[in-house]
């Protein structure tokens, strides 16, 4: 079952993952209700497009088939402020802590308890020693510039608050630049998934947006079983590849864990022949890159991943793919390339496109599978 790949021809060049996407197709806001959207679902083994309904996931799932979910909550990440001293405008965005700890605990704890990756933009940019100010009496220190527009950073703040209560209190919903409006109170609600319990995320798993808990109730009851796993996920899902060349791309690190009883639930279902759904390209680095090389089985616990999933990877725990349509020339339409074949995944993007798919974090659904 996963281990298939196709046999489309690899190509290594970034420019050969583009496509032509109408401006007025990147969606803007969500649908009123969550299932409300689209689904193109493309077989694997043929490339055969049919044209569904969302609610139709209830359809294509099978009894037995193990739906894994990424529990991933985005957190107000964007903070804007000003430079001491200069009033010069600057806008942070957190991103996780330096240290290797989860982002969930580390949020919980006093702001200077750790040193944050962030980042960062200012008039005539951010040296070390810079000390920097937000509402709420939230502070930080430029440590250190890492390159890239990345900042090593301290946080300081009157003592007795967490710094997931400062930025609540002081920070923005960080929407994708391809969202050109500022976050709305619904935004809050509907760009979080209805599973979302592990805050650290600074981008949602947007597969997951379409799902309302009715529909994991009733896809249950139907022998769909479900696990979660949680990674955090990274302004690296946004930031654009440089390199024409895959070979020179290196992707922004992001942390992970599995639950033992995820690991406990994907071993038993590869072992049993079942398929294991991936709900997002989150998801999927994460079953991948949490796969002994050696068993084959997937491991529990927590992790980092820089795993770049490319046409020719071979695949160990996915076998089925629910995703969003994605940005051209991104990371994330060569991953969809590894598992349908990249010929196929624009044949079948172009046909999204002439039929007038929405696109993106807002937009509609792609389910790749047999």
């Amino acid at each position: 079952m996963g281990a298939a790949t196709s046999a489309s021809p690899v190509s290594s060049r970034l420019s050969d993952y583009d496509f032509e996407l109408p401006e007025s197709q990147i969606a803007q806001a969500p649908l009123a209700q969550r299932d409300a959207s689209r689904l193109m679902h493309v077989r694997r083994s043929s490339g055969d497009v049919s044209h569904r309904r969302f609610s139709d996931v209830m359809e294509l799932l099978r009894p037995g088939d193990l739906l894994v979910l990424n529990d991933a909550r985005v957190i107000p990440a964007r903070l804007l402020g000003q430079k001491s001293g200069t009033g010069g405008r600057v806008e942070l965005l957190v991103v996780r802590p330096a240290a290797s700890t989860l982002t969930s605990a580390a949020l919980e704890g006093a702001p200077e308890t750790l040193d944050w990756l962030c980042l960062g933009q200012a008039s005539k940019g951010l040296k070390p020693t810079q000390r920097l100010t937000f509402a709420g009496g939230l502070e930080a220190e430029v440590l250190e510039v890492l390159g890239g527009g990345e900042y090593r950073v301290r946080f300081h703040a009157p003592p007795g608050a967490s710094l997931a209560a400062l930025l609540d209190a002081a920070g923005k919903l960080p929407l994708p630049p391809y969202i050109t409006r500022e976050p709305d109170a619904a935004d809050a609600e509907r760009y979080q998934t209805v599973y979302a319990r592990a805050s650290g995320a600074v981008a949602a798993p947007t597969a997951g947006l379409h799902f309302t808990q009715e529909m994991l109730a009733a896809l249950e009851a139907r022998g769909v079983r479900r696990v979660l796993v949680t990674l955090d996920v990274g302004p690296g899902t946004f930031l654009p590849v440089r390199e024409d060349d895959l070979d020179k791309h290196h992707m922004h690190p992001e942390r992970f864990t599995v639950p033992e009883a995820t690991a406990r639930e994907v071993n038993a279902a590869r072992a049993e022949g079942r398929r294991v759904v991936a709900v997002g390209t989150t998801v999927v680095r994460t079953l991948e890159s949490a796969t002994d090389p050696t068993t084959g089985r997937l491991r529990e616990g927590p992790g980092e991943t820089t795993l770049f999933i490319r046409p020719g990877f071979t695949f160990r725990q996915v076998d089925a793919l629910l995703t969003n349509f994605h940005l051209p020339r991104s990371t994330l339409v060569v991953l969809v390339s590894a598992l349908l074949g990249r010929e196929r995944t624009l044949a079948a993007y172009a046909e999204a496109v002439r039929d007038g798919y929405r696109f993106f974090s807002y937009g509609d659904a792609m389910l790749v599978s047999e």
